[in-house]
């Protein structure tokens, strides 16, 4: 006969297959035959000194990579979407794709490891607790890296929008004191790297792609694009319609300065104005009472007093 903790061991396991069985698929399916063939043909066609075999076993960081790189949808417009998430979370590394698949593995793999080594404990407290379980972890190790990459790009928003009325009025001062607005770029990341290090590392992108010859159209395009703001957005169209009709770049950067410590202003008053309306509900909920009870509690107690005295 067979017991009831075999069929939850049963039915736990052919849910877990379930639920990573396609990841495991797609997984295999990177690693066949044909994708072994397409990759030796893409070494034999590298240079002579890549197709050396390296000597010493790749480290840990690199199996993940490659296996994460294995796991990484094939079509360009996903990887092109999921590489400008990362991009404006500040993972700009060329393998931030490849972790990103990895980690998603790791997350859906590991806690359901686990869950079978406490599959017993687990079991123990109630009869369904082990594919309760193996749902639960398997949506929570999708969700941890999405709610990750998403915290970071909130983080790196509030900085860049923090930042950005600095750099324009840095900017203005640098072109405006003699500089180009390649000189200028330079300069003022090196003046911002401290307070505001990721924007920062937009810029020097900015001077390495000027560099490197690219235009100073397309290198500000790209500045706007990786940090995601209508501010570096407006700056980006304000710079090539300058260049484009030969106006002053330092007259039109002072007038977007201007602009900036205005927005920045009105945002002030306005958080500031709300705070009556937010401080409504902890006052209702909290403060009232307390002054309602400190209030009426002597009376209370008088009352009581009188009461028992009769």
């Amino acid at each position: 006969m067979i017991s009831e903790a075999d069929l939850l061991i049963f039915g736990a396991a052919a849910l877990m297959m379930l639920l990573t069985g396609p990841s495991v698929y797609l997984l295999a399916r990177r690693f066949s035959r044909a994708d072994r063939m397409i990759g030796r043909l893409e070494r034999a066609k590298a240079n002579p000194e890549d197709r050396k075999p390296r000597a010493g076993k790749k480290s840990v960081a690199g199996l993940v990579a490659e296996i994460g790189r294995r796991a990484a949808p094939a079509n360009e417009e996903q990887l092109s979407a999921i590489r400008y998430k990362l991009m404006r979370a500040g993972f700009l590394r060329p393998n931030a794709v490849s972790v990103y698949f990895a980690a998603r593995l790791v997350c859906l793999f590991i806690p359901q490891v686990a869950l079978f080594v406490f599959f017993r404990q687990i079991a123990e407290y109630h009869e369904f607790g082990p594919i309760t379980a193996c749902v639960f972890l398997a949506l929570l190790g999708l969700a941890i890296p999405e709610f990750y990459v998403s915290s970071c790009t909130k983080k790196l928003e509030t900085e860049y929008r923090e930042g950005f009325p600095d750099m324009m009025d840095l900017m203005v001062a640098c072109v405006e004191a003699g500089l180009s607005i390649d000189m200028a770029v330079t300069r003022v990341a090196a003046e911002l790297v401290d307070r505001y290090p990721n924007l920062a590392i937009h810029l020097n992108i900015i001077a390495l792609e000027l560099r490197a010859g690219r235009s100073r159209q397309d290198s500000w395009r790209n500045f706007a694009h990786r940090l995601g703001l209508d501010a570096a957005d407006s700056l980006a169209t304000m710079l090539r319609q300058a260049e484009e009709m030969g106006t002053s770049i330092g007259q039109t950067l002072r007038i977007f300065s201007r602009d900036m410590r205005q927005k920045r202003m009105l945002a002030a008053e306005e958080q500031a104005l709300s705070l009556s309306a937010k401080l409504t509900l902890p006052l209702t909920l909290f403060v009232f009472p307390t002054l309602l009870g400190v209030l009426l509690l002597p009376a209370i107690v008088k009352g009581l007093e009188a009461a028992n005295g009769m």
